[in-house]
């Protein structure tokens, strides 16, 4: 959970570098290319107003856990249920399924 808290955070700051550093080399958004993947970051964090965050739910095991949260995007509430997974002592935002908007 607290990665998860952390990354909004991450994003809230433009920390771009934070967010590459902890996203599994297997999530769809991780690139090879880190300037311009760095970019993409940057654009969406610089795009959106973060407004706020409610954890949902959390389920914790000792290599993978799961958190249920709503994130205030402008005026939208986009709900997220995200996958971390544990690599070498270390928490990695792995995947997430999205829920509606609204």
């Amino acid at each position: 959970m607290l990665l998860m808290r952390s990354r909004y955070s991450a994003y809230v700051l433009e920390m771009a570098e934070y967010i590459m550093k902890t996203t599994h080399p297997a999530n769809p958004d991780f690139s090879p290319n880190s300037a311009e993947w760095k970019e993409s970051i940057l654009s969406f964090c610089r795009s959106t107003h973060f407004s706020g965050l409610k954890i949902l739910e959390f389920t914790g095991g000792e290599n993978e856990a799961f958190v249920t949260f709503e994130a205030k995007l402008g005026e939208y509430t986009m709900k997220e249920k995200s996958r971390f997974v544990k690599e070498d002592g270390k928490w990695l935002y792995e995947s997430g399924d999205f829920g509606e908007e609204s």
